[in-house]
């Protein structure tokens, strides 16, 4: 069974191994049962009497081990018979065998339906902590999968939870910290005494048990009423918090996901720390791009030159990706913060200047996006972005920059020759550069009328009707035709309109 042989067939001898009264030989025999119990659902009803008799036994080891074996064997036709063994199970006064049975409680209710929670609540007050931590489990996890709520604490429970955190193992305390993440008061009295037994677990040596203690904190800050009682409760988690950046690389994706969702709601936290998320040369490529993410949602006034000396280092790295998250980055600053667009656009003017080739390209798609913020400035810029033509190459970045030359004809001064190097491979070009193409010809032929735009417009907009099988380019071509066959200002209205100021950028992991 151990090396993925199919034993199933060996089901009904197995079962007479059962009457044992060796530990090591049934612990393996019950092991057997939950791996082919339900492959076997009517044999597995021979059992019965035996985990009937088990749970039972003198012996809590024994009594323990066939209530956890119930739990696991899901079988609707066993169910049934087994419900009695869990209900004298819940009230034996034994603690070893107690901690056994919430898996099989979950169960029974999953399969059968059958109420034990009443049984459970009133375990929350057992003195035994393992017990209330996992009672708490089964009841959270009952939560879950029910619409009504059955963990519905009083401030007693609460209390008694408290107690019981500091002798429970690291994953009992896991599970207490959840539910008290989830508790609700409005009494700032009762929220400062949460808050004060939490604190210590801050300094966990356990990761999880860290980032439950910071959820319980900020689900509680936000109903303290006293604006310094919030600010210092929310000052605590940033020790922890960079912490945890100094541990293993796999807990250190982890505390920058959680980072993130805790910046969303006080984006000004870790702020005076951004430098402790700057990426280090040996860092994993999805660790980096986690921490990129971090710097971005933590850049304002005060740090944004010193974020921008960082991403400039990072758009020349070897890895493609992270190189165009980080230009991207670069953009996005140029959009948040227009007092640093200059700056920005600096930094990305300088990348051009590599000539490298996706270097180019991702300055290129970015800087369409900061021309639509900021129209009519940096226009310095676009000459130089008009030589890297030949460095062009994907069907994102060739759009874009048959956007910036449509969009700024009147300014180039080669932006016929430039737009006719499309207009020659227009059906060669991806869909996206098509679409766009078609608008930038336009654009020109309105902007600069002379004998070349027109027969470039004519030219292409023929070929987009009659030439291509993408009904959204006929579509479109056939719209222009009609726009421009009119005999009012209707083209000038509606294709040289004025575009909405760009506001925000996407985020720029994923992107």
């Amino acid at each position: 069974m151990t090396v993925g042989k199919d034993v199933s067939s060996l089901f009904a001898e197995v079962l007479n191994c059962m009457q044992t009264d060796n530990i090591g030989l049934k612990k393996l025999v019950y092991l057997y049962l939950i791996n082919y119990a339900k492959s076997q659902p009517d044999l597995v009803i021979l059992a019965v009497n035996t985990f009937v008799k088990d749970s039972q036994d003198p012996n809590p080891l024994i009594r323990a081990l066939a209530v956890r074996t119930m739990g696991c064997i899901r079988v609707n036709k066993i169910t049934e018979y087994l419900c009695d063994p869990l209900h004298e199970t819940l009230q034996v006064n034994n603690q070893y065998p107690l901690q056994s049975p919430f898996n099989f409680v979950l169960s029974v209710l999953d399969v059968y339906k059958r109420g034990f929670l009443t049984q459970l609540q009133l375990l929350l007050a057992d003195p035994n902590p393992m017990v209330v931590a996992n009672c708490v489990a089964a009841l959270s996890e009952i939560n879950e999968k029910n619409c009504d709520v059955v963990l519905d604490m009083s401030f007693d429970d609460v209390f008694k939870l408290l107690n019981a955190l500091n002798a429970c193992t690291e994953w009992g305390q896991i599970f207490i910290l959840n539910a008290l993440a989830s508790y609700h008061t409005d009494n700032e009295e009762q929220i400062l005494q949460i808050l004060h037994r939490i604190t210590p677990r801050l300094q966990h040596a356990n990761h999880a048990v860290v980032l439950s203690a910071i959820q319980v904190l900020l689900n509680h800050s936000e109903g303290l009423r006293r604006s310094e009682l919030q600010a210092e409760c929310i000052q605590k988690i940033i020790p922890p918090l960079i912490t945890l950046l100094n541990s293993e690389q796999e807990i250190q994706y982890i505390a920058l996901r959680n980072i993130r969702l805790v910046i969303q709601r006080y984006p000004d936290i870790l702020r005076r720390n951004v430098q402790v998320f700057f990426c280090k040369y040996l860092d994993p490529v999805y660790l980096k791009q986690e921490k990129l993410d971090v710097i971005v949602s933590l850049a304002c006034e005060e740090n944004i030159v010193q974020i921008l000396n960082e991403l400039r280092e990072y758009a020349t790295e070897i890895d493609i990706e992270f190189v165009r998250h980080s230009i991207r980055a670069i953009g996005q600053c140029a959009i948040s913060f227009e007092k640093t667009a200059a700056q920005c656009v600096d930094k990305l003017l300088e990348l051009v200047n590599t000539r490298v080739n996706y270097i180019v390209q991702e300055v290129v798609i970015v800087m369409k996006d900061v021309f639509r913020k900021y129209p009519n400035e940096y226009e310095g810029i676009i000459n130089t972005l008009c030589d890297c033509l030949e460095n062009l190459d994907e069907p994102v970045a060739k759009s874009a920059m048959v956007w910036i030359i449509g969009e700024y004809a009147e300014r180039i001064e080669s932006s016929q020759e430039l737009i006719s190097s499309f207009v020659d491979s227009f059906i060669e070009e991806s869909s996206i550069v098509q679409l766009q193409l078609l608008t930038s010809v336009v654009k020109i032929f309105l902007k600069c009328p002379d004998p070349v735009s027109h027969a470039n417009m004519e030219r292409l907009l023929s070929v987009a009707s009659f030439e291509t099988d993408n009904p959204d380019i006929r579509d479109r071509a056939l719209v222009y035709w009609r726009v421009l066959s009119s005999q009012s200002n209707c083209a000038h209205d509606v294709i040289l309109n004025p575009k909405p100021i760009v506001e925000c950028q996407p985020k720029v992991h994923g992107t």
